[in-house]
């Protein structure tokens, strides 16, 4: 009789995500884990001493994801500064992967210092993104750092709003804001 294959470490970890998304961390547990995974929680201990080495393992997985990952794919599909700032953007806050997870962190850190110092590194990985290409094409250093963190407060911000746009639609008015960030023309159109 074979042995039976144990679950990879790397669905433990994206589980867990999906889990801290939905519920926050407190709902990472290892039980609930194994049951949705359809396994038994004995397995989760081949990969992981206790459940804080599954969190360690989880904001691993989202920092190399929203920094590391996303720089790499920006960079290999190459452009002008604006366009990798865009796509840099899109790829972290307007999808259905990135964005629940990075909300429910920051929500996680402003109650756990571990997290909240980790948070800070990747923010600060993402403010020095956004330094470095508005310095491309804006020149004084006061207005590169008040149009990069308006980019990035627009970028978190605007998920905790619920606020009309006279007429106009959301992403009509992000489009907009982001041409003014990046000193584009008004006609140009949202990739």
């Amino acid at each position: 009789m074979a042995a039976p294959t144990r679950t990879p470490r790397d669905r433990w970890v994206e589980e867990g995500l999906r889990t801290l998304a939905t519920g926050g961390p407190d709902a990472v547990r290892v039980e609930a884990l194994a049951k949705r995974l359809g396994v038994t929680k004995g397995g989760f201990y081949g990969f992981f001493a206790d459940r804080d080495a599954l969190l360690q393992a989880m904001l691993d997985t989202w920092e190399r994801e929203s920094i590391d990952d996303v720089i790499e794919s920006i960079e290999s599909e190459g452009g002008d500064p604006k366009t990798k700032i865009h796509r840099a953007g899109m790829r972290t806050f307007s999808n259905d992967r990135l964005l629940p997870i990075d909300l429910a962190i920051r929500d996680w850190a402003r109650r756990d210092a571990g997290v909240a110092a980790r948070l800070r590194r990747v923010d600060n990985r993402r403010m020095e993104l956004l330094r470095e290409m508005i310095g491309t094409f804006c020149p004084d250093p006061d207005e590169v750092e008040a149009r990069s963190l308006i980019a990035f407060c627009v970028a978190i911000g605007e998920h905790f709003l619920a606020v009309e746009h006279g007429g106009r639609s959301r992403a009509e008015v992000l489009a907009r804001a982001a041409d003014l960030i990046l000193d584009r023309p008004h006609n140009h159109s949202p990739k």
